[in-house]
């Protein structure tokens, strides 16, 4: 059903009365087929992820979610309503958290889920009321009104209902196109999410699986505040700078919040290694952080000698050699020594790293299938950001589809299942995070820990499993020789 909303007349009378006398103003209404437990799913969504509805929004925090009672005490204390007709069922306090708190402040808002049932009708109702006395007060992502209220009719004999939304204005903040255009937008969205349930839809991405939402972007936040603008204005690569810095400063909030979770206070923090670092951006943040790590890529960047002096000395340009498919054919006195933990003068790296190293393989290319390979090898947590589709042996191609029902069978989604399937292989227990930042790119696979232990895995039947490596040095060798990509 096309959105296609009936606007109310300046003139309607209202469809709700409360007990504290507010005028609620129809705005617009627009017909439904989708039931009340599909309205009050939508709008429990709606509540917990305003972030649908705005995008200057990075989330709610929920600092009350509880059955009403008459005689109920609440902390802390919402902002109640007796609406006539209407029985209240769930009363709900959220602080509406922005995406730039330099710019916006945080809100709090009151949420109350209501309900009416008659013979053959069905009422639904929620209510927002923000915290706030005055219109001057509302902060530049809400409408400057009192309150705002969503209502879902539905006839149980046709079948069909309708939504709307109502304002309750301020006396001295009267309607504007404004806060017209802000109704119709979070109509549209409702009833965008209504018939994407009734029409079967599933959600195929999962956010926050393995970290919850609020630290991940606390910790975002304020690595954006510290870094961001030095950061974009000192670029001298030819890439966007903006979408480069976001996307790292997530993957560095996202890993130091892991990190806090592994390592707590610290304790036994095993250091990281950054394979494949391409600008070496993520290194550098994560130094800053006050992380001890490096990180090495076959191409040195420009943007290398930019960074500090401890980022500097610890950013290598080698390229890896993994030391389970070294030529077997060198002897003791002609073959290249690559036990140095970070390369030696040949500018090659065997890929092994002091026992519980976390790797880090963030758009790594050629190493991403490499990466639970690796960790095996170091007995080490990983996560790997796929990119482009690279095999073992360090060329091009496309992955095999899944065979799995209801993944994707595109370029893409194809390699995150082949490499998934590669680290299952290597005895990890993986778990997977699709992050919140600005790419295409974004799933994260996460190995920390085993299904199987280490000594149960031949690596070299895994690679052989895979393809085999046959041709790796001689393609990464040539990585020297071609221009940086594009990270």
């Amino acid at each position: 059903m096309a959105f296609q909303p009936v606007e109310y007349q300046v003139e309607a009378s209202p469809l709700l009365h409360d007990d504290k006398g507010n005028f609620w103003t129809p705005l617009y209404g627009h017909g439904c087929s989708f039931t009340p437990e599909i309205f009050s799913q939508v709008m429990r969504n709606l509540i917990l992820n305003p972030n649908l509805n705005s995008s200057f929004l990075a989330r709610a925090d929920i600092t009350l979610d509880a059955p009403y009672t008459e005689d109920g005490v609440y902390d802390p204390i919402p902002m109640l309503l007796d609406v006539s007709g209407f029985t209240l069922n769930t009363v709900m306090i959220r602080s509406l958290i922005p995406r730039n708190p330099l710019v916006d402040k945080p809100m709090d808002q009151t949420c109350l889920l209501y309900s009416q049932k008659g013979e053959s009708e069905t009422k639904s109702l929620v209510i927002y009321l923000p915290h706030f006395k005055s219109p001057s007060e509302s902060p530049f992502y809400h409408p400057a009104v009192h309150g705002i209220a969503f209502l879902h009719t539905f006839n149980t004999e046709s079948r069909q209902g309708q939504v709307s939304i109502h304002y309750s204005f301020f006396d001295s903040a009267p309607k504007t196109e404004a806060v017209q255009r802000t109704a119709l937008h979070l109509l549209r969205i409702l009833h965008k999410h209504g018939n994407g349930l009734l029409n079967g839809y599933v959600k195929k991405v999962h956010h926050d699986v393995v970290l919850p939402q609020a630290k991940t972007q606390q910790t975002y936040a304020r690595l954006k505040t510290m870094y961001a603008k030095d950061l974009i204005t000192s670029w001298v690569e030819v890439t966007d700078p903006a979408k480069h810095v976001f996307e790292d400063l997530g993957i560095a909030a996202f890993l130091i919040e892991l990190w806090a979770e592994m390592y707590p206070n610290g304790d036994n923090w095993p250091g990281f290694v950054d394979i494949g670092c391409g600008n070496g951006l993520l290194t550098h943040i994560l130094i800053q952080e006050g992380y001890t790590g490096w990180g090495f890529d076959a191409r040195k960047r420009k943007s290398w000698d930019a960074y500090s002096p401890k980022t500097q000395e610890n950013l290598k340009e080698l390229v890896l050699i993994p030391s389970v498919i070294q030529r077997r054919d060198e002897t003791p006195s002609n073959k290249t020594d690559l036990a140095n933990e970070q390369g030696n003068i040949q500018g090659t790296h065997p890929g092994t790293f002091p026992k519980g190293t976390f790797i880090i393989s963030n758009h790594a290319d050629e190493l991403t299938p490499w990466t639970p390979i690796l960790a095996n090898l170091s007995e080490s947590p990983f996560i790997a950001i796929p990119c482009c589709s690279h095999n073992l042996t360090g060329a091009r191609f496309r992955a095999p589809p899944s065979k799995e029902a209801g993944v994707s069978s595109s370029a893409y989604a194809s390699l995150v299942a082949w490499v998934s399937k590669l680290a299952i292989d290597c005895g990890w227990e993986l778990e997977k995070e699709m992050l919140r930042i600005p790419s295409t790119r974004k799933e994260c696979l996460l190995g920390r820990r085993r299904v199987f232990p280490f000594s149960e895995i031949d690596v070299e039947d895994v690679i052989a499993a895979y393809g085999g490596a046959l041709g790796w040095e001689e393609n990464a060798l040539k990585l020297v020789k071609v221009g940086p990509r594009g990270h």
